[in-house]
C-alpha cells in the first residue's frame, strides 16, 4: 500500500530518497509503463487551476516530495514526510542505478545541445551508464509520432523528459502506453544543471529551504513564477485553519 500525504489536494508519496530509488527499480522489474512526478510548491499550485495536471498527479505511479515547501506543508498539516526528494538528486541516483544495473536511459528535452552535454556529464560521473538516445525538447505536433517511434526503438528502461512543468508531465502521460518505457519521469531543469548552463543553490541554501531565493537572485525574470510560493504558503495556512 502506498503511504501518501495530501498537500492542497495533491497526493504526495511519503518516501525517502532511498525508497524512491528502490521503487523505480521495482517499476523496471514490472516492465509496465509507470509515470514518476516530482512535486514542488509550484507544481502543486499549478494543479489548483490546471485540472489536467491535477488528474495526472492523481494517477501517477510515484509522486515524490520535490521541494522544501511541500515537505513543510505536509508536516504543518500533521502528515509526516521524512525528507525532501529533489528531482535533480533523484535523477543522479537513477543514473547511478542505471550504470550499476545495466539499465538503458534516454535523454529527451532541453535546448539544442543541452541534453548532449548532460549526457557527457552523466557518462563521466557514472561510468558505464548506457544512454541509448538523446533528443532536444523543440518539436512540432507533426514530429510526435517520429519521436515516440525513436524512443520505443531505443528501448530505454528510463526516459528522462526535460520539457518544463506541466508540459513534460502531460506529454509523458498522454504517450505513456505508446512509449512502452518502464519508467518515465519529468526532470525540469536537470539537464541544464548537468550541462553547466545553470547552477544549483549551495548545499546550505538547499538544506535551509532557500533554493527558490537563489534561483530568484540568479534569474530575476522568474519573479512572476516565484509568486506561486507565497500563495502556496497562504493556501496551506488557510486550509489548516478551516
Amino acid at each position: 500500500m502506498r503511504e501518501r500525504a495530501t498537500v492542497l489536494g495533491v497526493g504526495i508519496d511519503k518516501v525517502t530518497m532511498d525508497e524512491a530509488v528502490a521503487r523505480v527499480g521495482e517499476f523496471i522489474g514490472e516492465d509496465c509503463p509507470k509515470l514518476v512526478a516530482t512535486a514542488n510548491a509550484e507544481m502543486v499550485m499549478l494543479a489548483q487551476s490546471d485540472t489536467k495536471l491535477a488528474a495526472i498527479l492523481a494517477s501517477a505511479d510515484l509522486v515524490v516530495p520535490d521541494g522544501a515547501g511541500v515537505v513543510w506543508a505536509a508536516r504543518y498539516s500533521g502528515q509526516a514526510v521524512a525528507e525532501r526528494v529533489a528531482g535533480f538528486d533523484l535523477t543522479q541516483r537513477l543514473l547511478a542505478l542505471a550504470a550499476q544495473s545495466g539499465y538503458r536511459v534516454y535523454f529527451f528535452g532541453g535546448s539544442p545541445g543541452v541534453a548532449e552535454a548532460a549526457a557527457v556529464t552523466a557518462q563521466q560521473l557514472y561510468p558505464g551508464v548506457r544512454i541509448v538516445g538523446i533528443r532536444n525538447g523543440f518539436f512540432q505536433e507533426s514530429d510526435q509520432t517520429a519521436i515516440i517511434d525513436e524512443i520505443r526503438q531505443a528501448s530505454p528502461h528510463i526516459l528522462l523528459a526535460a520539457l518544463g512543468v506541466p508540459k513534460q508531465e502531460k506529454w509523458l502521460h498522454n504517450h505513456l502506453s505508446a512509449l512502452e518505457v518502464p519508467v518515465c519521469m519529468g526532470v525540469g531543469g536537470t539537464f541544464d544543471v548537468m550541462a553547466g548552463v545553470a547552477t544549483r543553490a549551495p548545499r546550505w541554501m538547499q538544506q535551509a529551504g532557500l533554493e527558490w531565493l537563489y534561483r530568484l537572485l540568479r534569474q530575476p525574470q522568474r519573479l512572476g513564477r516565484m509568486m506561486a510560493l507565497p500563495k502556496f504558503v497562504l493556501r496551506v495556512l488557510s486550509a489548516k485553519n478551516h
